[in-house]
């Protein structure tokens, strides 16, 4: 099925073709139909599957862009609230339809006067409720949509909800939208919506199924050594660790920060100010790694989150699909990885019956696997970069005083070196210039050059890792043993090595 099956305006039809949308999610398919002839919704579905398209779509399709506020958006948080109103903005543009955000900590002013231009508008809801009980904003959408709503009773909102409804109109499509569905966002449906359609996921698909499901049994007192070293071994792009408290996140914040990992913190007791600034700085990969208690982290939406890692387990099922809703989003695969007691397997059991997933046990990797597994990725993509002239002026410049397989030793060794403290091959050389370089010392293997992989030493010298050598005695396995006869640049002389009886030393 495509989108161009949904007939929708045509504006709005362009608005997805220009975003690279072709085929709608299992969410979007089954709520769009039924947003466009006209029924109330309830609909149940896990965060990162597309909510926002599936009611946005077909209420903005069917927008009349007179000038007046058609469609309400209510949501849990201030960045769920910019986020989605980016989005919807994003479809809309074509076709004339202007979104405003409400959310509160920021002037009432300037977001009368957004709202009074525009054709839909995203709040919060206790900002919302107090603009309608003061009288600053009388609005008479045809269209509104509880977006997260399991998130907003969690935080308290189902008086405010209710108290928003009362200034509505009778007449309205309402829609609902819900990662879980427990007995109190049922009485909110049967409440404020009018023969609602369902569109549901069934108890096995409650958590997305991109999503790999792991958990590692360590002792209290392990917990940050094996949060480090699972870190270190999955080396993801960007992840989220999920704290139960606030003092937790605050100490884990300064122990990563300790570990050379790019990192911040968010709960409660930021101001908004800072809060934004943080959430941008890891949406533009300013950090890498954030650490949020549950209620700071809900509406928090980033599409690149590839890991998940829960440092305690949650106290309930609902909050743990939350968390590791973060990942997997987009249509992209993801990995929640949870650190448990063995006095906590009980609670990891139960979650697990009640998500309906799979989730693996695994061992915290050694230390040896850490490194072996940083030496392969790293191997990995030496092998896939293609060499730039850029490169190729770098090796000439370097070569006037040093020889080819020194730098590219040299270089390997500083590379492999940063990854393995930040993580991250991010030093000022690209990895273009050291496959150049590397490929030119393996022709140079016979010429009394190192060894022409990491298991074998070379005719005059091999090499692990950046353990090099040149000039002397190749090692008998470059895995097990150490280098022929070298300096610590691997140039030449060397001392003893005790394993293999010759000569060389450790770079």
């Amino acid at each position: 099925m495509k989108f161009s099956d949904f007939n929708l305006k045509d504006t709005i039809q362009a608005a997805v073709t220009e975003a690279g949308f072709t085929e709608p999610s299992p969410v979007q398919k089954d709520a769009i139909p039924l947003v466009l002839e006209g029924h109330d919704m309830v609909a149940q579905a896990q965060t990162g599957t597309g909510k926002t398209a599936a009611f946005g779509l077909p209420i903005m399709s069917m927008m009349k862009a007179d000038g007046s506020v058609e469609g309400l958006v209510i949501v849990p948080t201030r960045e769920l609230a910019m986020q989605v109103s980016d989005e919807l903005f994003r479809f809309g543009k074509l076709s004339g339809l202007k979104t405003a955000t409400v959310y509160g900590g920021t002037p009432y002013g300037k977001q009368i006067e957004r709202i009074k231009q525009a054709s839909i508008v995203v709040a919060t809801p206790g900002r919302l409720q107090d603009l309608l009980m003061s009288g600053k904003i009388k609005i008479n959408p045809q269209f509104v949509v509880l977006d997260e709503a399991d998130e907003m009773l969690d935080m308290g909102f189902l008086d405010e909800i209710k108290n928003i409804f009362t200034f509505l109109p009778k007449e309205r499509q309402t829609l609902l939208f819900s990662a879980t569905m427990p007995n109190a966002i049922r009485k909110l449906a049967e409440q404020i919506l009018k023969n609602p359609k369902t569109v549901s996921i069934t108890k096995s698909e409650k958590t997305n199924t991109k999503i790999t499901q792991l958990y590692y049994v360590v002792q209290e007192r392990e917990r940050d050594d094996a949060l480090v070293r699972l870190i270190d071994y999955k080396n993801p792009e960007k992840c989220i660790i999920f704290c139960r408290m606030k003092k937790e996140v605050d100490r884990l914040v300064a122990h990563m920060t300790a570990q050379g990992f790019k990192v911040s913190g968010l709960h409660g007791d930021m101001e908004q100010k800072q809060r934004e600034v943080t959430i941008r700085a890891f949406k533009q990969g300013g950090i890498d790694i954030f650490i949020a208690t549950d209620v700071a982290a809900r509406g928090l939406d980033v599409n690149d989150v590839t890991h998940v890692f829960n440092y305690h387990i949650p106290f309930d099922s609902e909050s743990y699909v939350h968390r590791i809703g973060r990942t997997g989003r987009g249509g992209k695969s993801g990995e929640a990885i949870t650190l448990v007691s063995p006095n906590e397997l009980r609670t990891i059991k139960r979650i697990e019956k009640d998500v309906g997933a799979k989730m693996i046990t695994q061992v915290i990797p050694t230390r040896m696997e850490v490194q072996n597994n940083r030496s392969d990725e790293l191997i990995a993509k030496i092998a896939e970069t293609k060499v730039t002239d850029k490169a190729i002026e770098l090796v000439k410049t370097l070569q006037h005083d040093l020889d080819i397989v020194t730098i590219a030793h040299l270089l390997a060794s500083m590379i492999q070196s940063e990854n393995s403290v930040k993580g991250k091959d991010n030093i000022g050389l690209g990895l273009d210039e050291i496959a150049l370089l590397m490929e030119r010392a393996m022709q140079q293997r016979g010429n009394g050059g190192g060894g022409r992989n990491r298991r074998r030493g070379g005719g005059g010298g091999g090499y692990r890792g950046n353990r090099s050598g040149g000039g002397g005695g190749g090692s008998r396995h470059g895995r097990n043993g150490r280098s022929g006869g070298g300096d610590r640049n691997g140039r030449s002389g060397g001392g003893r090595d005790s394993r293999n009886g010759g000569q060389g030393s450790r770079s």
